[in-house]
């Protein structure tokens, strides 16, 4: 039986929680009765943690709101009673944090779950953001779960459930909803121990495998799904291929940061025109830095360059309803940059490399003449040799003297041998060679 930790607003939803608490225990007590060797069965561990705005007392709370503030919020917490909510909500977001990321690094947790109105989302959503690792099961049962998730679940594996009704009392609907989250829970903390437990009996398998995260758009993949084939195939790596959506960036920067990832082939660095020009696919202006600063292999490329990202053709911004767009699908139109927008973009990489790289011996930026994605080689919808020629110009000017390499290319970027020869790069950069 896995170790789940249970955290949440208990000033305001300690009978909901005592509710999800009881379900676990009874779900969990069903499943070691009909197995068979039931007599030896290890019990459900919960740790419920009170993070709300004022103490609670009841014998099923394991760590109260009062421990809580004392052993993890330092010696000078003010007191939450004369502190605005949203005041409150900071520091208790910061002593679960700490708690939460304790626990953790103490091992032999396997799931954390939690149920919140806005003010509790948030709270217990930057704590599973902030202290819990990928992978590990992370369910919050939300009554802001059928909006934009986006800022709550960033680029971490967060799963949501609504509430559909508040979280205010234990009604028939409410039950169900979070009936059902505990035995999601339950079925996903058991999957995840018992994953553990058979890494743990394999031990080392062979040869380290090489770890190498790849950046895929729609424009991109005939690229992309080559590079993966070169990579397993002929390589043995394995890959972790992201969709440059924003959060797809940042997922695979996150994943860099925690040591995941031993060598980034960035083939498709969309996201920064986006940053750069209102785009909705933005990962912010810290992409690229991750890999840089870690000093790992890192060969970066161009793909999508060539396009800026919005919504259904009527969000596009005023400014620009008179430029080059393209309907990728209803919800997806692709705005053409311009030669003055495609030398930002190249600047833009280029000063990144040049602030964050640790390692420029290990780091390449290939320049696909022939085209950045499927739509801008000869006779594409965003054709535009002009513009291309002024992004590669400004890579090309910004990296000099850096000791960075830039391959000139006179492929494309979905070009089969393109593809091969980029992958094949990317593992001579990993095993040192030249």
């Amino acid at each position: 039986m896995p170790h789940i930790i249970l955290i949440g607003t208990l000033d305001t939803k300690l009978d909901e929680f005592l509710f999800i608490h009881q379900q676990l225990q009874e779900l969990a007590g069903s499943s070691n009765s009909s197995n068979s060797s039931s007599s030896s069965a290890t019990p459900l561990q919960t740790t419920i943690i009170d993070c709300g705005r004022t103490n609670t007392q009841h014998p099923a709370i394991t760590i109260t709101q009062h421990e809580l503030l004392t052993r993890y919020g330092g010696p000078h917490t003010p007191d939450l009673g004369a502190q605005p909510r949203g005041e409150t909500i900071k520091i208790m977001t910061a002593c679960s944090t700490a708690c939460v990321r304790a626990l953790l690094q103490a091992g032999g947790v396997h799931g954390i779950l939690s149920a919140g109105g806005s003010g509790g989302t948030s709270l217990v959503a930057a704590v599973m953001r902030d202290a819990a690792p990928l992978g590990l099961p992370k369910l919050l049962v939300s009554t802001v779960a059928s909006g934009d998730t986006g800022p709550l679940v960033g680029e971490t594996d967060i799963a949501m459930l609504y509430s559909v009704v508040d979280i205010a009392g234990t009604n028939r609907m409410l039950r169900s909803v979070l009936s059902n989250a505990a035995g999601a829970m339950l079925g996903m903390s058991t999957a995840y121990e018992r994953r553990q437990l058979q890494q743990q009996r394999a031990g080392p398998q062979g040869p380290p495998t090489t770890h190498v995260g790849i950046t895929m758009f729609g424009v991109t993949t005939p690229g992309v799904n080559r590079v993966v084939q070169q990579l397993t195939r002929e390589h043995g790596a394995e890959v972790y291929v992201f969709h440059a959506t924003g959060h797809g960036g940042k997922a695979m920067e996150r994943m860099v940061r925690s040591g995941e990832l031993d060598a980034v082939l960035d083939l498709t660095t969309t996201e920064i025109g986006d940053h750069l020009f209102g785009g909705n696919m933005s990962a912010g202006g810290e992409r690229l830095a991750a890999a840089l600063a870690a000093g790992i292999p890192n060969v970066i490329s161009l793909g999508a360059t060539d396009m800026v990202n919005f919504g259904a053709r009527s969000t596009v911004p005023e400014a620009y309803r008179g430029r080059l767009l393209l309907e990728h699908n209803p919800v997806v139109t692709l705005m053409r940059t311009t030669k003055a927008e495609c030398g930002a973009v190249g600047a833009f990489i280029a000063e990144q490399i040049r602030r964050h790289a640790k390692e420029p011996a290990r780091v390449e930026v290939w320049l696909p003449r022939a085209g950045v994605s499927m739509l801008s080689t000869a006779g594409g919808a965003f054709a535009d040799a002009e513009a291309d020629a002024t992004l590669f110009e400004a890579l090309r000017r910004g990296l000099e003297g850096t000791g960075v390499r830039v391959v000139d290319d006179p492929r494309h970027i979905n070009d089969e041998g393109f593809a091969v020869d980029i992958a094949d790069r990317l593992m001579e950069i990993v095993a040192g060679t030249t």
